[in-house]
């Protein structure tokens, strides 16, 4: 017999396990080449990518190198287990000085490199705030601002990078462009709909095919602030990309893991435990809410017999769905996307008795919260309501985080060291 809170949770671990770089990473490692190797790489996941290449490169090959991951996500809590590459640790989702010196130590390591030398960039999601380096007339508090705007705008993945790599001396394949001659080799764990690696931490070993007018159009539409003289350079194109490089400089790019390959692996473990799976797609886009709604009245029609779905049965769903913060609430709420789609979906379910939910950050951390998200099951309203929790005041305040706690219904991991973005099951019996 089913216990649907193990089932979501267990199917949960196995997403997240089809990502983690440990077990899969030597796969996509590039041969040695007769120079130098360097190692450089932004993200929540490059610590453990780190330590998962040099784990498997030969002893007798010659391997530096420095990345950069957010607090707390370095495998076994020990700077010093990375001997021949150096994990650095940053700020994330907003940079911070340690970001930016992060960015220069990585470039000046790619000075002087030759057409016999290697690098390989490991990149995964986070990259973007933890490796930080702004363009000519930009400081690193302006940038912090800027960034904050684009993340509290309800701006897609795509569009917040866009402006990200415009307003840098790093990103948008400028790593890529300083490591020249040297060969180059993107390792990549994708935390973006649709997979694109220019989006995924903003591109920095990729020639990048956004421009200066895309990036104003951005900033223009959710009228984000930046200083008159950065703009001027957007305008003028001073600020452009590097669209062309040198043949084999950033074209080799390695998917290690992607929310598709976790999808596929849940639905393979679904399967086998007697439970039919229905893949709805990997790059959801939006806000959670409205993504809530949407899964809350598909399952709904799944009960009612509708679409020709076999049950029991389980949804299963990626991408990076979006909360913009409304209004100026006197009591600001915490949590992330994944716990307020848990919230939007249970009002929509209003406690039907043969759903359960799960929806959760495969890195671990849901926002600004200490939890990956949440599970919803057919008696939270009414375990709410004998708590006195008006599931509409935490809507409106974004208080998913404490709504949650107080049930009992978190999902908490901490730091998985992978990032393959949201992961969402419906359960259906």
């Amino acid at each position: 017999m089913i216990e649907p809170v193990d089932f979501l949770k267990k199917m949960f671990s196995v997403a997240v396990d089809r990502a983690l770089p440990q077990t899969h990473l030597a796969n996509f490692l590039p041969s040695p080449p007769n120079g130098k190797t360097v190692v450089i790489g932004a993200g929540k996941a490059s610590a453990a990518m780190a330590l998962a290449l040099q784990e498997h490169w030969p002893q007798s090959a010659d391997l530096s190198g420095l990345v950069v991951t957010r607090y707390g996500h370095v495998p076994g809590l020990s700077l010093n287990q990375s001997s021949r590459i150096e994990i650095m640790q940053a700020s994330h989702p907003v940079p911070d000085e340690m970001s930016v010196l992060a960015a220069q130590r990585i470039l000046k390591m790619l000075e002087g490199l030759s057409d016999q030398d290697l690098v390989i960039a490991l990149i995964s999601g986070g990259g973007s705030s933890l490796l930080t380096l702004p363009c000519e007339g930009l400081t690193l508090e302006e940038k912090q601002k800027i960034n904050q705007s684009l993340l509290n705008c309800g701006a897609s993945i795509d569009q917040i990078n866009c402006v990200r790599k415009h307003l840098s001396k790093v990103k948008g394949g400028r790593l890529a462009q300083a490591a020249s001659p040297a060969r180059v080799v993107t390792i990549c764990i994708s935390d973006v709909p649709g997979d694109d690696p220019q989006t995924i931490a903003s591109g920095p070993s990729l020639a990048d095919t956004s421009t200066c007018a895309q990036a104003l159009a951005i900033i223009d539409q959710f009228q984000i602030e930046i200083p008159p003289s950065v703009k001027e350079r957007l305008q003028s194109g001073q600020l452009e990309t590097p669209k062309n490089m040198p043949l084999g400089a950033s074209s080799d790019v390695r998917m290690m893991a992607s929310a598709s390959d976790s999808l596929r692996a849940a639905a393979q473990w679904a399967k086998s435990q007697g439970v039919e799976p229905y893949v709805l797609g990997d790059d959801f886009e939006g806000e959670s809410r409205a993504v809530a709604l949407f899964h809350a009245s598909l399952a709904k029609g799944v009960i009612k017999g509708l679409g020709g779905f076999k049950t029991p049965c389980v949804l299963l769903s990626g991408g990076e769905t979006t909360v913009t913060l409304s209004g100026t609430p006197k009591v600001k709420g915490q949590g992330g996307r994944s716990s307020e789609f848990c919230l939007s979906l249970a009002q929509a379910l209003d406690g039907c008795a043969d759903v359960w939910g799960l929806s959760a950050d495969t890195d671990g951390i849901d926002g600004v919260s200490e939890s990956a998200g949440a599970i919803v099951t057919p008696t939270t309203l009414i375990r709410a309501s004998a708590l006195g929790l008006d599931i509409k005041d935490h809507l409106a305040r974004h208080n998913s985080f404490d709504f949650f706690e107080r049930l009992g219904d978190l999902v908490t991991t901490g730091p998985t060291f992978t990032n393959v973005n949201d992961f969402r099951a419906l359960l259906i019996l």
